[in-house]
């Protein structure tokens, strides 16, 4: 279904826009991309100027899909008065960065109209209309009506559950729907709908080499360093399957920077002798967001070298694997502070998932090699592989990520008591085979402060 929305001219405008830039903005939304400096690539102008009410688009990282749809919800507010736009993510600090998108925008057309309301969840116009964030939380969408343009972003990783809640919602009010993503393996709602001929979508298919910004050098490093499954899912809108891996969430955690910030030092301890000691290490900052920035990795090399190489990482607090008793206190005679961690491998994969989903870990790529390694790797069985009804991934290419298991289960203990709690029965819908239903109780993934 294709409809072109009407659109009013605000009431009151600043000086620093006239009445005909005001009607050249209402006519193409794509200026305020240029307003900020931006230069709109074909198919962003295309997209804005779209009068299809149901959008889904499959784009490459860093292409600027959520720069224009910040666009298009910002065009929404100011030309139709009264309207509500809503901005969902799965996590609350996502959609919240889109609306700061959204608010920058306001700000370089020098505030078209004024603000009644502004706040780190909110904008509200002169005009009555409304951008709002929101969590990805079935309880805190319902209660909204009337909704004229609803974006869900990174909707690859928005529950199916959620995504049915919200549709009802724009039957009433016809408003829009906007759905903008990378891949996130061939599963999902935007996996299905991407796929279904018979959705009323216009898809939108934007891969690395549609956008003038992304080198295909870059492309290649990130072959080199990722692989080609990874490359074909985030720059070339491959719905490959990832599902596979414990950790698929781990490469946005990845960070270029050289330094990390003040924080509590701590560190993870597996031992192995040949199987690989692993130890890694880090500071936890003051926004309970851990940093990882070193490692140490090596098979048959005696205890007593690891312990004097760690003893450079001063005023460290190290959880180690709690089997290893013998080993920890042959750490602790050699002067480090060396606390057992929790052994529940379930659990531990769980309180690390939280983490990378809600941005609480950060991995400085130059200094862990092995650990990224180990995250390109460690997966669970297929169905072949699989013995019984066990839900453990593999167990190879676990040394580095059973250290950081260990540190994260000790300092998330609080987050590992609410894993305890029994699980809602799951839908089959809602739980594949190779992934344990615990993690796909999103209750579990808002930090704990």
């Amino acid at each position: 279904m294709l409809r072109r929305d009407p659109v009013r001219l605000p009431l009151r405008c600043l000086p620093a826009m006239n009445a005909r830039e005001l009607l050249a903005l209402a006519v193409d939304p794509s200026l305020i991309l240029r307003a900020q400096g931006m230069t709109p690539d074909p198919w962003q102008r295309d997209l804005l100027l779209s009068p299809a009410s149901r959008l889904l688009l499959n784009c490459s990282r860093g292409a600027g899909k959520s720069r224009t749809c910040s666009a298009l919800a910002l065009h929404t507010a100011l030309f139709r008065p009264g309207s509500l736009v809503l901005l969902l993510s799965r996590a609350l600090r996502q959609a919240v960065e889109l609306l700061r998108y959204v608010k920058q925008a306001w700000r370089s057309l020098a505030r078209p109209l004024p603000a009644k309301r502004l706040t780190e969840t909110q904008l509200e116009l002169a005009n009555g209309s409304r951008v709002v964030s929101l969590p990805g939380r079935e309880e805190t969408i319902r209660a909204f009506q009337g909704v004229a343009l609803l974006i869900i972003d990174e909707a690859a990783r928005v529950p199916d559950a959620l995504y049915y809640s919200v549709r009802p919602m724009l039957n009433v009010s016809r408003g829009r729907l906007v759905c903008l993503s990378t891949p996130f393996g061939a599963r999902g709602f935007s996996w299905r709908e991407w796929h279904d001929p018979r959705a009323d979508w216009r898809r939108v298919h934007i891969t690395w080499r549609d956008c003038p910004r992304i080198a295909a050098e870059s492309i290649a490093d990130e072959r080199r360093a990722m692989g080609d499954l990874w490359v074909a899912q985030e720059y070339e809108g491959s719905f490959v399957s990832m599902e596979g891996l414990v950790y698929p969430d781990f490469p946005e955690a990845l960070l270029d920077q050289e330094t990390m910030p003040e924080g509590r030092p701590v560190g993870g301890i597996d031992f192995g002798w040949r199987n690989p000691f692993a130890a890694i290490w880090g500071v936890l900052d003051p926004d309970d967001v851990l940093w990882i920035g070193g490692e140490r990795y090596g098979s048959q090399v005696p205890l007593h070298q690891h312990a004097a190489a760690l003893r450079e990482q001063r005023h460290v607090t190290w959880y180690a694997d709690p089997s290893g008793r013998t080993e920890i206190e042959e750490l602790r005679a050699a002067g480090l502070r060396v606390l057992p961690g929790a052994n529940d491998i379930r659990l531990g994969i769980a309180a690390v998932t939280a983490r990378l989903r809600t941005g609480r870990l950060k991995v400085l790529r130059s200094r862990c090699p092995q650990l990224i390694g180990e995250a390109r790797l460690y997966r669970y069985p297929t169905a072949l592989e699989r013995r019984g009804e066990s839900e453990l991934p593999l167990d190879a290419h676990n040394h580095a990520l059973g250290a950081l298991r260990y540190l994260v289960s000790r300092i998330d203990a609080r987050f590992l008591a609410r894993l305890r709690r029994p699980p809602a029965p799951p839908t089959t819908e809602e739980t594949s085979p190779s992934r344990p239903a615990l993690f796909d109780r999103d209750d579990l993934w808002t930090p704990l402060r």
